[in-house]
Parts: structure tokens; sequence; C-alpha cells
């Protein structure tokens, strides 16, 4: 069984994140709290690329999910739904998504480390930075709403993505990172972070 500290997760500074100049605060937040740093890219990814990163990961199953949250949201504002069926709700908002992934420059990047997939969602706060808490990245460094999103017929700007799970996170990480493009390498910090046996700390 792998230590947990070899736990990855995929991050993504969304092209909003790259535009506010936000590279190093989000990259910072990361580094403080212990996760070590294996992969990072910069690149404008393509809408294809960007739509593999959705459905590869999450099929019809996260189409089916994602629509039927979108439908529920329209029906508590009082609206009916533009799409007939929550598939076709979940290939919009799919659309929408890679539309605004791929608008420009994107930051990838691997971290790793214990809980690194949950620690990083933490950090990051929820979806929507308008209500994600005070000391999480999105509630500090922007202000977009579910509300404002939907009126403007685009995705909500977060600034980041993180993989939801453990499980995501290795599906979604070779679609942006070839295995040679990820770093095995002794971080000093890891010593006091991990080690046993911290006794010859004073020698």
């Amino acid at each position: 069984m792998a230590h947990p500290q070899y736990e990855r997760t995929l991050v993504i500074i969304k092209p909003d994140g790259i535009q506010r100049s936000l590279i190093g605060e989000i990259i910072g937040r990361y580094e403080r709290v212990g996760l070590k740093l294996i992969g990072l890219k910069m690149l404008v990814p393509t809408e294809e690329q960007a739509t593999d990163h959705y459905y590869k990961v999450g099929g019809e199953a996260w189409l089916e999910a994602v629509g039927a949250k979108a439908r529920a949201s329209y029906e508590k504002k009082g609206l009916e739904c533009p799409y007939p069926t929550n598939r076709d709700n979940g290939v919009a908002v799919m659309k929408a998504n890679a539309r605004y992934m791929s608008a420009g420059p994107v930051i990838a990047m691997v971290w790793q480390g214990n809980q690194a997939v949950p620690l990083v969602r933490k950090i990051t706060g929820g979806t929507e930075p308008l209500s994600s808490d005070v000391g999480t990245i999105r509630g500090d460094f922007t202000l977009d709403s579910y509300a404002a999103a939907d009126t403007d017929s685009r995705s909500i700007r977060n600034l980041i993505h993180a993989s939801g799970e453990v499980s995501e996170a290795e599906q979604e990480i070779p679609l942006w990172f070839k295995p040679e493009e990820l770093l095995n390498y002794r971080l000093i910090q890891d010593e006091i972070l991990y080690k046993a046996d911290l006794t010859d700390i004073n020698k």
C-alpha cells in the first residue's frame, strides 16, 4: 500500500485566474500547507481537449448529474429549462465549460501529499465563489455567482479546477501530463512532514 504522502491531485488555474494575475498567490496557498508540486505546464487547451477533460472522466453519468442540477436551478428561479432532457442540459453546460477552459492560457499542475485531493479542495473553496468561505482561494479572490453566470449564459468564473476524488484525479492527470513530465524528487520539508523518527533533528 502506497504511503498517503504520495496521493496526487490535478489543479488547473483557469483563464480568469491567469488574467487576474493570481498565479503566484494560488501556487503559494498550496505550497504553504506542505504539498509538493511535481508537474507544471502552461498551455492554451483546445476546445476538444477541454471537452475531454469533462466527458472522458465523468461520462454520461456526469452529463446527467450536471444537467439535473442545472434543471433544478432553473426551476428554483421559476423558469422553464430550455433543454428537453437532463443530458441535453448537461451537454450545454459541458460545452460552455469547454469554451471557458479553452478561452486563453491555463496552468495545469499536479500536487502531491497526504490527502492531497480533499486538502486542495478545502484550500480552493466551493464551486461558487460568492458562497465560498473566507480564507479559501475562491472566497478571497473572486466574487462570481451562479446567478450572474446564468444571467449571462456562461460558465461560472471560479479561477481553478481541482479534482474532486482520488479516482477522478487518477483519470484527469494523464489527460494533461505524460508520465515523464511528473517529477520524483526529494524535498527537504518532506523529512519534517513525514519522517517517522525526528530524534536526529538536532544533529
